[in-house]
């Protein structure tokens, strides 16, 4: 599937067991004892450099109807709204949870906790779908961090399932929209090196999310305006997000709502390099260990693109490359 032009590739049979008590502990399972088949879902010549993907996992929240893992490039991230946007509407067209019309609800979860979805059914079909956020906080605002090539820049954290650094592409001298996206990715690359050093991230609930995941090189427009604000994600190793990032839509709505520029329940529009969008909103007040948290509701759509058997054959030198 592709969600606002990001891949999904969700594996539906043939991996090995995924073994932990919790989700976390599959996590780490997964990386310590399958991460060669991570490697060859994801890496050429069955992959590329920005594939992206998911190992549905059982779960081990009593709530949940299904729980999974994320898969990417470098590793295995805790959350991600694009795949959780195909997930719902994959869930339902599966049998795996019975539609429901006008909404189907779905009961998603993943390394970062229990996301609550939406999924629209109409004359049997699923269509759009929404997702509420894990609770989302800001860790940094207006932080200014010494960025290698380009001098001082100020920076927000957020956690919206997995921690961002966010910059105005405008402090770079490029423009999210018009800009070469190779530009873009060398800035935003260059503010992750710097803020993995300046900034000590930590999570209440497991140390296994306290890592910076990327940066969000926005438009600036963090103001309410009806008119979509455009930003670009470039996250894991240099990989870049063609959808506008349901987790990074979750930090910017946190971090507008700790500026005090938005309302609750004031939803904005969020634009990706290919031109897709999501929606989002903050739905509710909350706490995250000590500090202020909101739920953040994320809309989009997905798309199916086909379906694959992939095959390692013995004595293969190339099982798994990468080309940069």
């Amino acid at each position: 599937m592709h969600t606002g032009g990001e891949p999904v590739r969700i594996v539906t049979e043939g991996y090995p067991a995924i073994e932990g008590d919790t989700i976390l502990d599959k996590r780490r399972y997964a990386s310590e004892h399958h991460d060669d088949l991570r490697r060859m879902l994801m890496h050429e010549p069955r992959g590329h450099a920005d594939m992206y993907g998911v190992l549905p996992v059982d779960p081990d929240h009593p709530e949940a109807d299904l729980a999974v893992l994320f898969v990417h490039n470098e590793g295995y991230s805790t959350m991600c709204g694009h795949a959780a946007i195909a997930l719902g509407r994959w869930a339902v067209d599966s049998g795996i949870v019975p539609p429901t019309e006008p909404l189907t609800e779905v009961a998603l979860q993943v390394p970062a906790g229990l996301l609550r979805l939406e999924v629209e059914v109409s004359g049997g079909r699923t269509g759009r779908v929404t997702f509420r956020s894990v609770p989302a906080f800001v860790t940094e605002l207006d932080t200014e961090i010494d960025v290698a090539g380009y001098g001082t820049v100020p920076i927000d954290v957020a956690y919206g399932g997995a921690f961002y650094a966010f910059a105005d592409a405008a402090r770079f001298g490029l423009d999210v929209r018009s800009s070469a996206t190779r530009d873009l990715v060398d800035a935003a690359w260059a503010v992750t090196e710097a803020a993995k050093t300046a900034i000590l991230l930590d999570h209440p609930d497991a140390d296994d999310l306290a890592f910076l995941y990327g940066t969000i090189l926005t438009d600036g427009a963090d103001a309410w305006t009806p008119d979509p604000t455009a930003n670009i994600c470039v996250f894991a190793d240099r990989e870049v997000d063609r959808s506008p990032t349901g987790s990074g839509v979750t930090g910017r709505i946190a971090i507008q709502r700790a500026k005090g520029l938005i309302d609750m329940d004031t939803e904005r529009i969020f634009e990706s390099v290919t031109g897709s969008r999501f929606t989002g909103k903050a739905v509710a007040t909350c706490r995250s260990g000590d500090r202020d948290a909101w739920i953040v509701e994320v809309g989009g759509e997905s798309h199916y693109t086909g379906r694959s058997e992939f095959t390692l054959e013995d004595g293969d030198p190339l099982a798994s490359f990468l080309l940069k």
